[in-house]
């Protein structure tokens, strides 16, 4: 079955919303991007494992995407073994922009997508837009309000 395996400190880094966040609170950016992955993901049938630095702190509910903590080790050792121990590393997608753990992916015969594209792909910006674009759109819409008895 085909994978992906993130590295979620990196992917954090490129996408600047998240970046702000982390600076003051590391568990609400993880629990956003756990959030922005699961919702890119949940109409594929493919694994994905999300992979932070340090230990765990609150559970994130991030439906069936595996999140992975690297606690004494470095997030960059955990997803390369992860790498070293699939018995098919061809179907694997590695998203980073770290280039030692990229080139290894590589090595392995894994696809990698740098991080700053995967960002572009989660539509971060465009998702947030769109969804204040329906919400100002209800608020003037004669029907909405004639239905709602506004």
């Amino acid at each position: 079955m085909t994978g992906y395996i993130i590295d979620g400190n990196n992917l954090i880094g490129k996408i600047s919303s998240l970046s702000k966040i982390q600076k003051k609170d590391k568990q609400a950016s993880r629990e956003k991007l756990a959030l922005m992955i699961e919702r890119f993901f949940h109409d594929k049938k493919i694994n994905v494992s999300l992979h932070f630095d340090g230990y765990p702190g609150i559970k994130i509910n991030a439906g069936k995407i595996k999140l992975i903590y690297s606690e004494s080790n470095t997030a960059d050792e955990k997803i390369k073994n992860q790498i070293e121990k699939s018995k098919s590393p061809g179907t694997i997608t590695v998203i980073t922009s770290d280039s030692n753990l990229g080139q290894f992916a590589k090595v392995c015969s894994c696809k990698v997508i740098k991080s700053e594209d995967f960002a572009r792909q989660l539509n971060y910006n465009k998702s947030d837009k769109d969804e204040q674009s329906i919400i100002d759109s209800m608020k003037n819409d004669d029907e909405f309000k004639k239905l709602f008895g506004v």
